[in-house]
């Protein structure tokens, strides 16, 4: 999501409606390369990854499942905000003017909300997907039957395209605020009451979510690691080994501590990168939009960067998506014996074997010539 910040009182008003008249740049020509290099590399990395997903996701069979379904589409999501987003908020943020037009500005702040919300919808749906997984396995393929994935995954679209392109299209996101900006500066001024309702909707809503399925899954989580703990331990009373207890708390720590890091890693990224942006968001229209640009330029570009952050979290904490990365980089599923419904799960050795097999069952069957 887009936002900036006018300081519409006293002698800013005045320093501020000249600032918007030349529409002229405060940086020099160093600090504008450094902006656009390294605003580019996150744009490229936010794209680059998520498409791997994609690609990924869409290619191998082994990853076609519910929850991937969700990771799918949540990077479908993320590749379009470094697609269609991303790049002009760079050029706004770096030349601090907007050469596209009104109209366009208006489209650019619906996508912007739109694709923003999309994606922290996915992320709730995702925390509600490991909840069932994890906490109620034996109604697991009940509760997210194909149907009721699709449907999710709907609202997660439906939902963000309400609060985004119906307001903003028609002025209602800026309703009871009086304030003129010239055309070529791209301000994202809400209301009060559309920064709170939209501000609830798109991020608190779904934090409330997360923050529940995640504290669940823990809880669960470390209930069957001590489970666990205690069906080795009888096991190896049985054998009669001394050290034992010993290595099954080791085990059980590094069990729980494993838990705890992910969750508090997926939770922590993305508290870090959305909280500072949507709550300047809330209070700034009841401290008259005093808020200074570059707190917004540095909050949006924190948001921004958990898009390509997202394919990180989500998928290389699995060594199936990993290998399915390294092979679309290293350009390997062109290989023999490397088709979309491979073993990914196997380890590195097991799959040159499997491919090894393949090729001499393929040798042993071609005709002779």
């Amino acid at each position: 999501m887009d936002n900036s910040s006018l300081e519409w009182s006293g002698d800013g008003n005045a320093s501020l409606r000249t600032e918007l008249q030349s529409c002229a740049t405060l940086r020099n020509q160093v600090s504008r390369i450094f902006l656009y290099a390294f605003l580019s590399a996150g744009i490229v990395s936010t794209v680059v990854g998520n498409f791997l997903v994609v690609l990924s996701i869409a290619y191998f069979k082994q990853l076609q499942s519910p929850t991937n379904s969700f990771i799918l589409s949540l990077a479908v999501a993320d590749c379009l905000v470094g697609l269609l987003v991303m790049p002009y908020s760079m050029i706004r943020t770096v030349e601090g003017c907007w050469y596209f037009g009104f109209l366009f500005c208006k489209l650019h702040s619906s996508l912007d909300v739109m694709l923003c919300t999309a994606s922290i919808f996915h992320l709730s749906c995702i925390a509600f997907d490991r909840y069932y997984a994890v906490c109620n396995p034996l109604v697991y393929s009940l509760k997210m039957s194909p149907g009721r994935v699709a449907l999710l995954i709907a609202v997660c679209w439906a939902v963000p395209m309400l609060i985004s392109f119906a307001p903003i299209m028609l002025n209602l996101h800026i309703a009871d605020t009086d304030i003129q900006i010239p055309e070529d500066v791209c301000l994202f001024l809400v209301s009060r009451i559309y920064a709170v309702m939209a501000s609830l909707v798109a991020f608190y809503l779904p934090m409330a979510v997360m923050l529940v399925a995640y504290w669940k899954i823990f809880k669960a989580a470390k209930r069957q690691a001590k489970q666990i703990s205690a069906m080795e331990s009888q096991m190896a009373a049985g054998v009669g080994k001394d050290s034992s207890k010993k290595k099954i708390h080791r085990n059980t720590m590094k069990r729980e501590g494993k838990a705890a890091k992910t969750l508090g890693i997926i939770m922590g990224v993305f508290l870090i990168f959305w909280m500072p942006f949507f709550t300047v968001n809330i209070v700034d229209p009841f401290i008259e939009y005093s808020t200074e640009v570059v707190v917004w330029d540095v909050f949006l570009w924190l948001g921004y960067i958990n898009s390509s952050l997202n394919p990180f979290l989500y998928v290389f904490f699995n060594s199936c998506f990993r290998r399915a990365f390294l092979m679309f980089i290293g350009c390997k599923v062109c290989l023999p014996g490397i088709s979309p419904g491979m073993e990914l799960s196997h380890s590195r050795k097991e799959r040159k074997k499997q491919i090894c097999h393949n090729s001499q069952l393929s040798e042993s069957y071609s005709p002779s010539v």
